[in-house]
């Protein structure tokens, strides 16, 4: 291990359980570090940052990144970890929650209560006059399309199903882990437009890209039951907020609940719109926090990379004392030059792996003996590598 301490830049309020994950002595935390090995945030805006050359990695304690230059590290060959599905079950019961709000007109119901005078002498009949207009319905029986079918959204498919909802569902990325946890009773959609034509609920579970900006949109919207409730807790820009509006509007969309008040929004009385609480929990904080800071440690004293946002996952148990860890461009002939600049001086690799992602790759050595620095300076060297680390193990 490195002989001095990590410093770890602690940006917003990062759960004790996270922060407890990294042993006083080993690291040192605080928020004023002037050349920090690593940074940890929640929704603080790096974009507007400048962030020290000394930073190794980025941990975002949750699993948006839009906040992180992602790019920009990706080219200086720092790793940024994020905590997926370390929020789902907070994402999931807000989801059910505002599923109940939309069916059972509570947000409307709970205003026109509250607005009542306790005074009034007649106030029991003002009550029972009012609540007709608060009538809603069951979501039993009714249709639930689920875009978006990673650890969130599988949560959501089942609850739904427990529920006695039927559920549809649409992911065209879906990986095999999230097929496996994926309730059987699902039944698959073919496309977007397919979920949005056969469902009374429509929730999104998707990251925000180029290709999913936009994904609900004036088009498409047009396809929707009349009255069906459009539930957005991904991201703000995967729906169109103007064509929302204008659904709404023409009563082709009944409600439209989302975790982003933005001005436009704000005053309609067919939009519940909450002030960005999915992942407002302490228990998703604490999962999301330990789980960073767990990743963080591996990278640091081991080199293993998990969860990362723009690096392959890369893990290797130790069999020697000696690792070097290198970022690199995924171009030919990389492990061949590194593994000749080892054999010149005479190392011998005991183990090594590689993989890539994208343009980016990454390869951990272990060898059977010390590794001198004019080594690494040779490795730093080759053309296409940007970041070489030497994490020789204690005794």
């Amino acid at each position: 291990m490195a002989d001095k301490p990590f410093g770890i830049q602690v940006l917003n309020q990062i759960s004790k359980s996270g922060l407890d994950k990294l042993p006083a002595g080993r690291y040192i935390t605080g928020k004023d570090l002037a050349a920090p090995d690593a940074i940890l945030v929640r929704s603080a805006d790096l974009h507007a940052t400048t962030i020290p050359p000394s930073v190794l990695a980025v941990g975002r304690c949750g699993a948006g990144t839009n906040n992180i230059p992602v790019a920009a590290l990706t080219a200086r060959g720092v790793p940024v970890f994020n905590a997926p599905g370390g929020n789902a079950n907070a994402v999931k019961e807000l989801v059910l929650a505002g599923m109940l709000m939309a069916a059972r007109n509570l947000p409307a119901a709970e205003r026109f209560v509250h607005g009542l005078d306790p005074r009034n002498p007649q106030l029991e009949k003002a009550i029972e006059d009012g609540k007709k207009a608060f009538a809603g319905f069951e979501l039993c029986s009714h249709t639930l399309g689920v875009i978006g079918l990673g650890k969130v959204g599988a949560l959501v498919a089942d609850a739904a199903i427990k529920l006695d909802m039927q559920v549809m569902g649409f992911d065209p990325h879906i990986t095999v882990d999230a097929a496996w946890s994926l309730p059987a009773q699902v039944r698959k959609a073919a496309s977007v437009d397919d979920v949005l034509k056969n469902s009374d609920f429509v929730t999104l579970h998707v990251p925000l890209v180029e290709a999913t900006r936009h994904m609900v949109n004036a088009d498409n919207l047009r396809l929707m039951r009349p009255g069906a409730v459009l539930l957005n807790f991904s991201r703000d820009g995967v729906v169109d907020d103007q064509a929302v509006l204008a659904a709404l509007g023409a009563s082709q969309l009944g409600c439209y609940v989302c975790d982003f008040p933005h001005a436009a929004l704000l005053g309609h009385p067919k939009v519940i719109a909450l002030p960005h609480l999915g992942a407002s929990t302490r228990e998703a904080e604490d999962n999301c926090a330990a789980m960073v800071a767990d990743q963080l440690r591996d990278f640091l004293e081991q080199g293993n990379i998990r969860n990362a946002v723009n690096f392959p996952s890369v893990s290797m148990q130790r069999e020697s004392r000696w690792r070097v860890a290198i970022a690199n461009a995924n171009v030919p002939n990389m492990l061949g030059q590194i593994s000749t600049a080892m054999a010149n001086a005479g190392l011998n690799i005991h183990n090594m792996v590689n993989k890539s992602r994208g343009d980016m790759a990454y390869t951990l050595v272990d060898v059977d003996s010390a590794v001198s620095d004019s080594v690494l300076d040779a490795i730093r060297a080759i053309d296409g590598v940007l970041v070489v680390r030497y994490l020789p193990s204690q005794a």
